[in-house]
């Protein structure tokens, strides 16, 4: 399963903000829409961050509510692993074990086109593996 079959059946639609709004902004539009990280891009949909929960709740829980006025670039993380739509659920999952994040924006020709959650990849693995599990099952029966 390739992440651009993840998209095709998920959907494109990824949340954004621009790295000058508010820390408010962004933990309004993450409660709002419930969920866990939002990339942060350009203009012109180039990532240059993403923001999570954990990158807010560590702020807040360091620094105080008082931060919530800051600028989203001050606290987002600018190092931003991607990926493309030919890769693979063990490759992202590969990603996300060995950076210990969950959530991977998609990009294609420097443009965000997608994000991939760590429950979009659990999901797919599950129904890999109940597949997996009828096809033996049926193959035994037959036998």
């Amino acid at each position: 399963m390739t992440v651009r079959k993840i998209l095709e059946e998920k959907g494109f639609d990824v949340q954004t903000i621009g790295p000058q709004e508010t820390l408010r902004a962004a933990t309004e539009l993450l409660a709002d829409k419930r969920i866990g990280a939002i990339v942060v891009t350009d203009g012109e949909r180039r990532v240059v961050g993403i923001l999570s929960e954990r990158d807010v709740v560590r702020v807040i829980g360091l620094d105080g509510p008082g931060r919530l006025d800051d600028a989203v670039a001050s606290v987002m993380t600018s190092k931003v692993v991607t990926c493309d739509g030919n890769e693979t659920v063990h490759q992202i999952m590969e990603h996300m074990t060995a950076g210990r994040f969950r959530h991977l924006p998609v990009v294609q020709d420097g443009r965000l086109v997608g994000i991939i959650s760590i429950g979009d990849v659990v999901k797919h693995r599950l129904a890999e593996m109940e597949n997996e599990s009828h096809a033996m099952r049926e193959y035994i029966m037959s036998a």
